[in-house]
């Protein structure tokens, strides 16, 4: 596979960190003009337009005198939220929900949806079920195959997981996630 098909299968299947950086720096930059109209007004001898930038100053060197400490704790929790935020969405790896097809000609990147959808079909085929009976869920690393047998037709665990693995592997997903069945303790009436 070449240099600019891996970059696209990777800006295909990870999700941008542009739009929070965007907000960021937006509202850094208004915070900032909002410091330099201030401080122009003050050389001016205009009043100011909110606060008095020498007098924010001395409030905020004097926390936490005159601020209830339910207030303050408040505001430090929301500020170590955001920050966790910023924090995560710039180190973690931002999946989206998509896996890669390998394919040396092209490159083919299929929604987790469309997995799931194939998925449920071959389990709901093995198991000999409606397609009410199959959920299945895709994730980056797991396919979760849950199934309601109908009641008093005893559903082969293995079979359907081998079944679902077949599956997997006609598909050469990138990265291949790992099957996990779960057959549901009751079963459904009438079908």
């Amino acid at each position: 596979m070449s240099e600019p098909t891996a970059r696209i299968l990777k800006r295909e299947t990870h999700s941008s960190r542009a739009p929070l950086s965007v907000i960021a720096a937006i509202v850094m930059s208004l915070l900032a003009v909002y410091g330099l109209l201030e401080t122009m007004l003050r050389a001016l001898g205009q009043p100011p337009w909110l606060i008095d930038p020498p007098d924010a100053v001395r409030r905020i060197s004097e926390l936490p005198a005159g601020t209830t400490p339910v207030l303050l704790g408040v505001a430090g929790v929301l500020f170590l939220l955001l920050g966790v935020i910023l924090l995560a969405n710039g180190l973690l790896p931002g999946r989206r929900a998509r896996h890669v097809i390998t394919d040396n000609r092209v490159a083919v990147v299929v929604d987790d949806e469309v997995i799931a959808a194939a998925l449920a079909r071959r389990a709901r085929l093995a198991a000999g079920v409606t397609r009410e009976q199959v959920m299945v869920v895709v994730s980056a690393r797991t396919v979760q195959v849950n199934v309601r047998p109908t009641s008093g037709i005893w559903l082969d665990e293995s079979q359907i997981q081998a079944a679902v693995e077949a599956e997997l592997a006609a598909m050469a997903l990138d990265p291949t996630p790992t099957v996990k069945v779960n057959l549901a303790n009751t079963g459904v009436i009438g079908v």
